[in-house]
Order: C-alpha cells, then structure tokens, then sequence
C-alpha cells in the first residue's frame, strides 16, 4: 500500500522516506492534495516502465500507418501563423 506524503513533507523526511523504500514501501507525493509522483522501490518501477513500454509498442503496432507524403525540413518547420 502507497502512503501519501506532501511534498514538503518529502523534502523534509527525505532520508526517512529512502530507508522506507529500501524496506519495499512505496509513497505518492502530493501536492496540494493532489498527487504528483511516486516514489517506489527501483525493481518495481521499472516493471511499470517496461509495461508501458509494451503496451505503446503494442497499440502503435495496431494503428493504420498513414502517408504523409514527401515533405522538406524547411516545410516541416514552417510557421502558418
């Protein structure tokens, strides 16, 4: 279970919370109640990133591929404003 902690908190208990996660205990940082990151154990948030990274692969694999046609760099860059 994640525990929530503000962010000041988190910067004032920092080495606190580090043993924390060394132990497998997980935080979400809040900020004005509202959360804006986690801290989990290293192990665990790679499982999330490589998860993720699975399953952009797999949705970009199911998209239909779409012709831009040929373009320059210049075009590319170009501002319509």
């Amino acid at each position: 279970m994640e525990e929530a902690v503000s962010a000041a908190d988190a910067n004032r208990r920092f080495s606190r919370i580090l043993r924390g996660v060394r132990e497998g205990h997980s935080y979400v940082v809040t900020s004005h109640g509202r959360p804006v990151a986690r801290i989990v154990p290293a192990d665990e948030g790679e499982g999330v990133v490589s998860g993720a990274r699975a399953s952009l692969l797999s949705r970009l694999g199911r998209q239909p591929v779409f012709d831009a046609g040929r373009w320059t760099r210049d075009e590319l860059y170009e501002d319509d404003r």
